[in-house]
C-alpha cells in the first residue's frame, strides 16, 4: 500500500489538519519537475515547505504533550486530596479519577501513533525527494529533526506517571505491601520465559495494554522517574572462537552466557556480573540465571583477577552480609572467575535498550519486559581496531545517548523491534492471566521463540566467524505488522471514546464481575464441590457435584454459566423449560424424592436426600444478586426470588416490592396465572401492545410469588441498551446525508446543464428518492 493512502487510513480526525500534508509536498515534487528541470530556487522553496510542515507537527505534539502532563497533574493532586480526606474516598470518586486516566492515556496512545505517522511521514517524502531529484536532502535535514525530535521517547514518562497513578486508583489509595526492589538483588532465577518482536507502530499500544493490567515496575519511588533510569547496558563476553556463542547457539549441556550489566547513566556504582547457564549440573539439569554485585570500580580487578571470589566472600563477611547470600555469591563469583581464566573470555559486544518493566511490587509470579531502542555495539579488538585498552571492560567512549549517532555505521546495529519478554514462575504453578494470553495471540505482537540478544548482535558483526547462525535472520526480512482480525486493542469508537478490545471500558469490567457474581453464585449452591456418599453397595464414594468453571485456566472450552434470558428459554416437552448451559443432570429435585447425581461419564453413583439441610436449597437466599438465576420446572413451587425478608422476619410491604421489582427491569404487563404456573399467550387474545413488547413469537411468563400469597411474579424482559436504538438513528441520517449530497447534484445538474445533463440530473433525482425510501424502510424494520 502507498504510503499516501495508509496514511488517510491511519488518520485521528480530530487532528486531521495538523498531520504532515504529505499529498501536497508530494504533488509540489511533480508539477515543478514536470514543469522545468528542478533547481535551487525549487529546492529552497521546497525545504521551506518541509520546516514549516516540520515546525506545524511539532508545535502541535508539544502542546498536546503539554495538555497531557496538565491533566496528570491534575489527576495527581486530586487522588491526594482522596488519599488525605478519606470524606472524599468513595468508590465513584476513585472510578471517575481512573476514568480520567484511561482517557489520557488513550489521547498518549493516539499522540504515539500521530507522531509515529508523521516521522515516517517525513522520511518517505525525503527519500522521495532525493531519488526523483538526485540531491542529498535527507542526510542535510537531519539536523533539523534533531533540533524537533519526533520519536516516542517523549511519552514514556507520561506512561510511567499514568501506570502509578491507575494503580494508586486501583488499589483505592491504599499501599502496596511488597517492595518494589525485592528482586534486586536475587542471586538466582527460575522462570519461564517468552519473546516477542513488537513493530514501532504497535510499542506504545502494548504498553498501554499491559499497564491497564500491570503497574509500571520503579525500583527507586524516592526518586523522580527520569528517561535515563530505564537504560540498561550489557557487555557480553566471549573469546576469539566464540565458544560461548555456539555453546548457547546449539543449546548445549552446561552451555554459559556472562555478561556485566548496569542500570541507568554510566555514572551508576553498581555492576551486576550475571552468568546464564543452560542445564545446569548442580539444579539436576535445570537453566537458571544467576548474579552478583560489584562496585564500579572493583569490576576491573575481577576481571583481571585481582579480586578472587574468596576476596569478595571475605568482603562481604566484613560488611555483615547474611551467610545464605555471601555462600550463593562466593559461587556464582567463582563459576565466572573460572570461565574467565580458562575460556579466556573477554568483553565482545555491548547491548543498550530501554526497558519498561511491569510488575506488582514484591511480587514476581508475573512479570513483563518491553525492550526498545534496542541497540548493539562492537566492543573487541578482533579486527585490529582499538576500542578499549587491554584492562578495560567496556568502551569509555560510548555512554547511553541513544541513537549513538557518532559512531560509525560499521560499529553499531540498531534493531528495528522492540522485544517483549514474558517471565513467569512455573515452578510455583503459575500459568499466564487470561489478558496475557491474548496479547500474546493478538496482531499487536511476532512471537520469536529462544530469541537472544547476544546472538543475534554477535552474528551481526562477526558473521564470517560463525559456523552456525540463528533461526530467526530470515524473519527480518518479513513485515511483522498484521492486519487486525478481533477487537483487541485499544480502539475508539466513531464518537471517539475509548474502547478496550472493542468495549468501553466499564462494560468490559461489569462483564467481569457478573460472571465472578455467577461464580459465586454457583459455588455457594454447589458447596463441598466433592462429597462423600454411599452407594448402593454400601462403599463410600466421591461425588464430583459441580467443577468450578474458574479452577482451570488451561480448559479454554469450558463454558462458564450465565444468568437465563427470557429468549433462551424452550419448551422442550412440556415439562422442563430449559435455559441454562447445566444439563439435565444437574436439575435438583425439590419435592422431597432423594436427588441423583451424574458422574463426568454419565451414570449414576449416588443419591442424596434433599431433606440433608445441606442440599435444601430452599433454605439459601437466592437473591445475592440479580444476576443469578434459577430453573424452573412445571409443577413444582418455584424458588425464592428474593423479597427477602426484613431483620424481623416479616415480608417487605408491597410498595417496597414493587420498588424492588421496578429496579430490576419493567415487569411485563400481568395476565392470569394457570396450572403449571405459566402464563403463554398461544392464542393471541392480549392485546396487541403487549405482544408487540415481547416480540411476535415471545412468550411471557409468569409464576407464583412463594411470599405473596396470591401474587405473581412477571419474569422480566431483557432490556436493550439506548446506543442500539441511536445506532439505528445514526445510520439512517448517514443514508439520509448521502441522499442529500445526490440531490444536490441532480438539482445542479437539472438547472444549470445542458440536454444531457438533465436526463443525468433525473437519473440521478431518482436513485436518490429510491435510496431515501431504502433508507427508511431499513430504519422502521430495525426499529422493531
Amino acid at each position: 500500500m502507498k504510503f499516501g493512502d495508509h496514511l488517510q487510513q491511519e488518520i485521528f480526525p480530530p487532528w486531521r489538519l495538523s498531520y504532515i500534508q504529505y499529498d501536497v509536498l508530494k504533488n509540489e515534487l511533480k508539477t515543478r519537475q514536470l514543469d522545468h528541470g528542478w533547481n535551487d530556487h525549487d529546492e529552497r522553496e521546497f525545504v521551506r515547505l518541509l520546516e514549516n510542515e516540520l515546525e506545524k507537527v511539532y508545535d502541535f505534539v508539544t502542546a498536546k504533550l503539554g495538555e497531557v502532563e496538565a491533566r496528570i497533574s491534575y489527576c495527581e493532586r486530586t487522588l491526594q486530596t482522596f488519599m488525605n480526606n478519606q470524606t472524599w474516598s468513595s468508590e465513584q470518586n476513585w472510578t471517575v479519577m481512573d476514568d480520567a486516566l484511561t482517557e489520557v492515556l488513550f489521547d498518549v496512545n493516539d499522540l504515539a501513533r500521530f507522531s509515529r505517522l508523521n516521522y515516517i511521514g517525513f522520511q518517505k517524502i525525503l527519500k522521495k525527494h532525493d531519488k526523483w531529484t538526485g540531491l542529498q536532502l535527507q542526510q542535510d535535514f537531519v539536523e533539523q529533526l534533531r533540533e524537533k525530535p519526533l520519536d516516542n521517547q517523549r511519552f514514556d514518562v507520561a506512561i510511567v506517571f499514568i501506570s502509578a497513578l491507575h494503580d494508586l486508583c486501583r488499589v483505592k489509595g491504599k499501599p502496596r505491601t511488597g517492595n518494589a526492589a525485592s528482586g534486586g538483588d536475587q542471586n538466582a532465577f527460575e522462570r519461564a520465559t517468552a519473546k516477542y518482536w513488537i513493530h514501532p507502530d504497535n510499542i506504545t499500544e502494548v504498553k498501554s495494554i499491559i499497564m491497564l493490567h500491570l503497574p509500571v515496575l520503579i525500583f527507586n519511588k524516592d526518586k523522580k522517574f527520569e528517561p535515563s533510569d530505564a537504560a540498561i547496558s550489557s557487555v557480553y563476553y566471549d573469546n576469539e572462537e566464540f565458544d560461548l556463542y555456539t555453546g548457547r547457539l546449539q543449546r548445549d549441556e552446561g552451555a554459559e552466557a556472562i555478561r556485566f550489566r548496569w542500570y541507568g547513566p554510566m555514572s551508576s556504582s553498581s555492576v551486576f556480573i550475571e552468568r546464564k547457564t543452560h542445564h545446569a549440573a548442580w539444579l539436576n539439569g535445570a537453566s537458571v540465571k544467576d548474579r552478583f554485585r560489584l562496585h564500579v570500580n572493583e569490576v576491573e580487578q575481577f576481571v583481571t583477577g585481582e579480586l578472587t571470589a574468596d576476596i569478595y566472600a571475605n568482603q562481604l563477611v566484613a560488611k555483615g552480609t547474611d551467610p545464605k547470600m555471601v555462600e550463593d555469591s562466593h559461587f556464582i563469583a567463582k563459576g565466572v572467575e573460572t570461565s574467565l581464566r580458562e575460556k579466556r573470555l573477554q568483553p565482545v559486544l555491548r547491548a543498550f535498550y530501554n526497558r519498561t518493566a511491569f510488575q506488582l511490587p514484591g511480587d514476581q509470579r508475573v512479570r513483563v519486559s518491553l525492550d526498545t531502542d534496542l541497540t548493539f555495539i562492537r566492543e573487541d579488538n578482533f579486527d585490529g581496531q582499538k576500542r578499549r585498552g587491554p584492562r578495560q571492560w567496556r568502551r569509555p567512549d560510548v555512554g547511553i545517548d541513544y541513537p549513538f549517532n557518532y559512531l560509525d555505521d560499521s560499529e553499531i546495529l540498531r534493531f528495528p523491534y522492540a522485544v517483549l519478554e514474558t517471565k513467569l514462575q512455573t515452578h510455583l504453578g503459575q500459568e499466564p492471566p487470561q489478558w496475557l494470553t491474548k496479547l500474546v495471540d493478538s496482531h499487536l505482537v511476532h512471537e520469536v521463540p529462544r530469541f537472544s540478544k547476544y546472538l543475534h548482535g554477535a552474528c551481526y558483526f562477526h558473521r564470517q566467524r560463525m559456523p552456525l547462525l540463528p533461526w530467526w535472520l530470515s524473519e527480518m526480512q518479513l513485515d511483522i505488522r498484521k492486519p487486525r482480525s478481533s477487537n483487541f486493542g485499544l480502539t475508539r469508537s466513531k464518537s471517539f471514546k475509548p474502547l478496550i478490545d472493542g468495549k468501553y471500558r466499564r462494560a468490559m469490567e461489569t462483564e467481569e464481575r457478573r460472571m465472578s457474581i455467577v461464580a459465586r453464585s454457583l459455588s455457594k449452591k454447589s458447596r463441598p464441590s466433592v462429597r462423600r456418599n454411599v452407594s448402593p453397595a454400601g462403599q463410600p464414594v466421591e461425588v464430583n457435584l459441580l467443577d468450578d468453571p474458574l479452577s482451570a485456566q488451561g480448559n479454554r472450552n469450558q463454558t462458564l454459566p450465565r444468568p437465563i434470558q427470557l429468549h433462551d428459554r424452550q419448551s422442550t416437552t412440556g415439562d422442563t423449560l430449559v435455559g441454562s448451559p447445566l444439563s439435565d443432570k444437574h436439575l435438583v429435585d425439590r419435592s422431597g424424592t432423594p436427588y441423583t447425581f451424574y458422574s463426568q461419564d454419565g451414570p449414576a453413583v449416588s443419591s442424596v436426600s434433599s431433606q440433608d439441610p445441606l442440599w435444601n436449597f430452599s433454605n439459601h437466599n437466592n437473591h445475592d444478586d440479580p444476576n443469578s438465576s434459577t430453573l424452573l420446572i412445571a409443577g413444582e413451587q418455584p424458588l425464592d426470588y428474593g423479597l427477602p425478608a426484613n431483620k424481623g422476619g416479616k415480608k417487605k410491604k408491597k410498595k417496597d416490592q414493587d420498588l424492588e421489582m421496578r429496579e430490576l427491569g419493567e415487569p411485563v404487563v400481568p395476565g392470569t396465572l394457570v396450572e403449571d404456573q405459566v402464563v403463554v399467550d398461544m392464542d393471541g387474545t392480549k392485546p396487541k401492545a403487549w405482544r408487540r413488547a415481547m416480540g411476535d413469537n415471545g412468550k411471557p411468563m409468569y409464576v407464583k410469588d412463594p411470599n405473596n400469597k396470591g401474587g405473581v411474579i412477571p419474569i422480566k424482559k431483557l432490556k436493550v441498551e439506548p446506543k442500539v436504538f441511536f445506532a439505528n438513528e445514526r445510520t439512517f441520517i448517514s443514508w439520509l446525508q448521502f441522499c442529500a449530497l445526490l440531490l444536490t447534484v441532480a438539482l445542479s445538474l437539472l438547472n444549470f446543464g445542458d440536454e444531457v445533463s438533465r436526463i443525468a440530473g433525473g437519473i440521478f433525482l431518482g436513485i436518490a428518492a429510491l435510496i431515501a425510501i431504502y433508507a427508511l424502510y431499513r430504519f422502521e424494520k430495525r426499529a422493531w
